[in-house]
């Protein structure tokens, strides 16, 4: 199908970007690399009336910070998951972050798709959102009052819905590094660049899963079972605790659940080994 008709802006900075967000409020939706937003207008499931194309805003360095807590790896919105995945700092900091990035769709869509796109859109298939979800990432986002930053476990709400808000722009991605951390992102999937039918992501403790709820969400279950010293057989047999899973054509629910107890085990004993 064609997309409805709108109005295109290529705007230059994020004051320019979020003056026009405030001026057209509903009507006007932000583009990055299009990999997400132009499916949906082709499909007429979105309609903006005003584009606001991110490409002229640069916003595409990688780059490590030193804070009170240590060491943090700082990645721009408009940063392409290719070069996420090829970044030796990323790499470096967080390995997890690079493998759930090479995983996304197919060479095309890397090239062209960033990572603030990716996590605004909010999909809950979303292999970089599981891995940043599990790396107690931030989303740093600005708009009329000024810059806040979102902790990833308050991030997402919802079906292709975040606690950003309308009038605020996605700038970067802060992660705390987690340099010598074991690791590990499992993802199923019927073909190598569909979305994940299920993915688990694991680090420090730390587990969570796509595709098995209307959001990205943390295996709450799993992540006591192995503070209170289970093992990992006994960790992985609680995963699906708490969640939700879809049931569509490729999947039932009850299907979901049997993979997520399976990667997550998986995803478990790897990141203990670290043999990958």
């Amino acid at each position: 199908m064609i997309p409805a008709p709108f109005r295109y802006i290529a705007v230059t900075g994020v004051d320019e970007t979020i003056s026009a967000l405030t001026e057209h409020g509903d009507e006007a939706k932000i583009i990055a690399g299009g990999q997400s937003l132009l499916p949906l207008m082709r499909l007429r499931l979105a309609t903006p009336t005003v584009l606001l194309d991110l490409a002229g805003l640069g916003l595409r360095t990688i780059r490590t910070e030193s804070v009170d807590t240590g060491t943090e790896l700082v990645i721009d919105a408009m940063t392409s998951y290719r070069n996420v995945a090829a970044s030796p700092i990323v790499a470096d900091h967080a390995p997890l972050l690079a493998r759930a990035a090479s995983l996304v769709g197919d060479p095309q869509v890397r090239n062209r798709g960033t990572l603030g796109g990716g996590v605004a859109h909010a999909d809950p298939a979303s292999d970089v959102s599981c891995a940043l979800l599990v790396l107690d990432a931030r989303a740093v986002v600005v708009g009329p009052h000024g810059r806040r930053e979102i902790a990833f476990d308050d991030l997402f709400i919802g079906f292709w819905t975040s606690t950003i808000a309308p009038d605020e722009v996605l700038i970067e991605i802060r992660i705390p590094s987690a340099r010598g951390t074991g690791w590990s992102y499992q993802k199923f999937t019927i073909r190598s660049q569909d979305w994940a039918l299920v993915g688990a992501a694991a680090c420090g403790g730390r587990v969570a899963l796509a595709s098995m709820a209307t959001q990205v969400i943390r295996a709450r279950s799993t992540e006591a079972a192995l503070a209170a010293g289970a093992s990992v057989a006994d960790a992985a047999a609680v995963a699906d605790e708490g969640s939700d899973p879809p049931a569509d054509l490729r999947g039932t629910a009850t299907y979901r659940r049997h993979l997520a107890r399976v990667l997550v085990g998986d995803a478990l004993r790897e990141a203990a080994s670290g043999d990958r």
